[in-house]
């Protein structure tokens, strides 16, 4: 790696086009979740580092990068795209040892994905449309009204932790594609690749100021002074609901707006005539992908009953084939959880499921595992059956690798249940009935349906989810919405 940025070196603050430690003098330890060691020191940004970078980005606005075409903007985001493909063995190892994720996973889906956004929305700004209208008027010559979309400024970027490159490109490619300026607070457990993005702006030539770092937590830290931040023009979230509940109530002072995805209990639908080898893949990678930190991840499945003892005997047994280890192994099949504290809230859960009634079909614990692991935040794959619908293991997000699974015996049965909670982002559905596959999809209250595939995305569509599952749409042309303020040009002829 290059000597401004090495993983086992300090996560700076990148402010300006500048690798900075700020002025608060505070750091905190960034522990491996594989084996719960430290991996480095991170430098937490307070109000001083925000206001910078605010200045930053709103001071940008006006500069170079406020007067590109959208031609040199979009080369722009090529490059940045390319450059993270030639950096991609440096950005795998951060990503891997800020998540301790199976290296097959990370150079799959995080790499790869996290710099195809940059791609993705610097050809989909090209092609959105607008409108306009001939207005008649009483001289007869008539008017012309046309729409403008401009960049609505300075964006405020909180980005997560289960795929941290990915879902923060995710926002930031759209923000820059369309002409704004951000300033990104990664997650405080996963600081280095949003780090070392900052390296691959300059090397390309975007702009000072464009793209901006800082790190930290959210009460009283870095996420707090930066939603507060009257200089932030809109701001977009992915994260837990109680945290999105937060952010809006500093939202609201100066009526800045957000685009929000937060959490899931996402169900699964199976239904006697699905195709069983597909449903089980579907379902194994649904539940347990990435250790089940997915906010599309399946934690309630509904099996028709016909077939309700074969699934779970089939998914117990996947289950238990999975590998857990070290991210290099290339026969890991699941990582560890992000840290020891998620680990302890997901056996919370585990032993919650018990006291409750469940039935563990397989997990439910800490697997054993070598020396130079065992400090890691592990848990087991779980599958439990046998709870109420209004049990709280079947009513909250757990967020780890585990589900449960009931059986049921009409389609409208499935679908009461399915939608019987305070979320609504995403579902699966695994049948071979077409006509019943378009029917289902269109009454279940969610923002995204797979039919017989899961975490399948074309990013042209819209992503998103209802309730207390976010507010507005990423993907596509519905996202660009959020970053742009549309404004009517009125022409009197």
């Amino acid at each position: 790696m290059k000597d401004g940025f090495t993983a086992a070196r300090d996560a700076l603050h990148f402010i300006n086009g500048a690798y900075t430690k700020g002025t608060s003098g505070r750091t905190f330890d960034n522990i491996s979740p594989a084996t719960g060691q430290k991996i480095g020191v991170v430098h937490e940004g307070l109000k001083p580092e925000i206001d910078a970078a605010v200045e930053a980005a709103r001071a940008a606005l006006h500069g170079p990068w406020g007067y590109m075409s959208l031609t040199q903007r979009s080369e722009l985001l090529y490059a940045v795209a390319d450059g993270i493909n030639a950096r991609f063995d440096d950005f795998l190892e951060a990503e891997i040892l800020d998540t301790g994720k199976p290296k097959g996973l990370a150079s799959h889906v995080d790499i790869p994905r996290g710099a195809a956004n940059f791609k993705t929305f610097a050809d989909l700004v090209k092609n959105v449309p607008t409108e306009s209208f001939m207005l008649d008027t009483p001289d007869g010559f008539g008017a012309l009204n046309y729409g403008v979309r401009k960049p609505k400024g300075v964006i405020a970027v909180i980005s997560p932790w289960n795929l941290p490159l990915l879902l923060m490109t995710w926002k930031v490619g759209p923000a820059l594609a369309s002409g704004n300026t951000v300033v990104v607070k990664p997650s405080e457990e996963t600081p280095l690749t949003t780090t070392l993005l900052g390296e691959v702006m300059n090397d390309v030539g975007v702009p000072p100021g464009v793209f901006n770092v800082v790190h930290g937590f959210g009460p009283d830290s870095a996420g707090a002074f930066l939603t507060a931040h009257p200089g932030v023009d809109a701001i977009t979230f992915t994260g837990e609901t109680r945290t999105g509940e937060i952010i809006m109530q500093s939202a609201a002072k100066g009526l800045r707006q957000v685009s929000m995805e937060c959490g899931g209990k996402n169900p699964g639908i199976v239904f006697a005539d699905c195709d069983m080898e597909k449903a089980i893949e579907g379902t194994m990678r649904s539940v347990f992908a990435n250790c089940g930190q997915v906010c599309l991840g399946t934690e309630r499945i509904y099996v028709e009953r016909p077939i309700f003892d074969q699934f779970v005997a089939r998914l117990k047994e996947g289950a238990e084939f999975m590998k857990l280890g070290a991210s290099d192994d290339p026969e890991t099949a699941m990582g560890p959880l992000i840290s020891k504290e998620h680990q302890q809230k997901v056996l919370s859960y585990y032993k919650l499921a018990v006291e409750e009634g469940a039935t563990v079909v397989t997990g439910g614990g800490v697997p054993d595992m070598p020396d130079d692991l065992a400090g890691g935040a592990w848990v087991q794959p779980t599958i439990l059956t046998g709870l109420p619908e209004d049990a709280r293991c079947v009513k909250e997000e757990i967020f780890g690798p585990v589900c449960h699974i009931t059986p049921f015996d009409t389609e409208d049965e499935a679908i009461a249940m399915a939608n019987d909670t305070e979320y609504g982002l995403a579902a699966a559905l695994w049948t071979e009935d077409l006509t019943r596959a378009h029917r289902v999809a269109r009454r279940l209250d969610v923002g995204i349906v797979w039919v017989n595939s899961w975490f399948l995305r074309d990013l042209r569509t819209a992503f998103g989810g209802s309730n207390q599952s976010g507010i507005g749409r990423e993907g596509g042309v519905h996202g660009l919405e959020f970053y742009t303020e549309l404004s009517n040009v009125c022409i009197k002829l």
